[in-house]
């Protein structure tokens, strides 16, 4: 049995923990949070044996394999290098830090304790993503010339959203990029096999000054009767994006924060010489086939119907809807498979370090192109 320790108790923390457990062969045994009594009564709720006030005190706990990152922003890059100089396996939370020389510094440290290193990049773990990159991979699309799509979201919509996500000192420099377009890169250049290195972007703050609740409130709560402060903001809350691939190919993102009725809608378009494949987050199970000389095609996430080397990202006959804690569970398990065999696979479908801090430098490119409004060059 995989021991794992849990640093971090917030929204995503309890996603990661219910993953883990449907994997059968993981059991996490301590659970880290900002305080030892914040810690124990999170680990009373979701009955973890133990809980600890301090990174060092969890990092301590007896015969500890695995520790998941599930901190904010601002808190990654220090953990996770307490994490490898402890020896152990680290899966981050994105991003991996809040700067180019971080992401570095952290593949270095990776590297170096020769532990098996990870990334939430969660869409890519989605059965019809894999169906789409499988087809890419094998020639399907023919030659691919063009990618394009969104992330929209609208949870920072009014101007009485706030949250820790907004103030730069704790969320980044980038804020809709980098939280969600994030996610959107990684997912496009999973699919394609291509990296994307060069951006040209134009990005915008929809509410310069913010109405923060003084009493404070979670990311995804209403508040009743409030008292509020305004609070600059500095982060956007749109952003479009112009950008290369490393072949010539060329494509173009939007992401939002603030388009009403918009939850979490990823979506994405490949367009090659022979036919296109389009996803959308909010319908996971299909993927779009579209052609010029025949019917359009829309697949579903039939194991029987996948291509073979991917049909095991889905677990249960076409119908049953998987979605986003299914791919979490994907996620974990190709990633838990490594941490069994002791290595890191020669080609993890998992992100790593190494795309963790590939998404750092496209964020850093984008935010430099916007602030000197040109082309900037991917960092490699």
């Amino acid at each position: 049995m995989i021991n794992v320790g849990i640093i971090g108790s917030g929204f995503i923390g309890p996603a990661h923990i219910e993953a883990l457990r449907r994997l059968g062969f993981v059991q996490v045994v301590a659970l880290c949070d900002g305080s030892l009594e914040q810690a124990q009564e999170k680990a009373r709720a979701l009955n973890i044996p133990h809980a600890y006030g301090t990174v060092d005190a969890l990092l301590a706990h007896p015969d500890l394999h695995v520790v998941h990152n599930c901190t904010p922003n601002h808190l990654h890059a220090a953990i996770n290098r307490q994490i490898l100089r402890a020896g152990k396996h680290v899966f981050s939370e994105k991003p991996l830090c809040m700067t180019p020389d971080e992401a570095r510094e952290l593949v270095a440290l990776a590297e170096q304790a020769g532990v098996i290193h990870g990334v939430s990049f969660v869409y890519r773990q989605f059965a019809m993503v894999r169906q789409a990159a499988s087809m890419v991979a094998a020639g399907s699309l023919g030659r691919l010339f063009a990618a394009h799509g969104s992330y929209l979201q609208d949870w920072m919509l009014l101007e009485t959203d706030y949250n820790w996500r907004v103030d730069a000192a704790l969320g980044g420099a980038s804020r809709a990029v980098a939280d969600i377009g994030s996610h959107w890169c990684d997912t496009i250049q999973f699919i394609t096999g291509r990296r994307i290195v060069e951006v040209m972007a134009d990005l915008s703050v929809v509410w310069p000054t913010r109405k923060a609740n003084v009493a404070g409130n979670q990311t995804f709560s209403q508040a009743g009767e409030a008292v509020y402060e305004d609070k600059p903001v500095t982060t956007e809350d749109f952003g479009s994006v112009l950008f290369r691939f490393e072949d010539g190919s060329k494509g173009s993102f939007n992401v939002s924060q603030v388009s009403a009725g918009r939850k979490n809608r990823l979506s994405l378009e490949v367009n090659g010489s022979d036919c296109s494949l389009a996803w959308d987050q909010e319908v996971p199970q299909q993927l779009w086939v579209g052609h010029r000389a025949q019917a359009n095609q829309t697949l579903t996430d039939d194991p029987g119907l996948m291509n073979q080397d991917v049909a095991n990202s889905a677990h249960f006959p076409g119908g049953h809807i998987e979605g986003w804690p299914d791919a979490f569970k994907n996620m974990m398990a190709q990633f838990y498979r490594a941490v069994q065999a002791g290595r890191m696979p020669e080609k993890p479908v998992f992100a790593t370090f190494h795309d963790g801090a590939n998404v750092m430098y496209i964020i850093d490119a984008i935010v430099k192109s916007h602030q000197q409004q040109r082309w900037v060059a991917v960092a490699q």
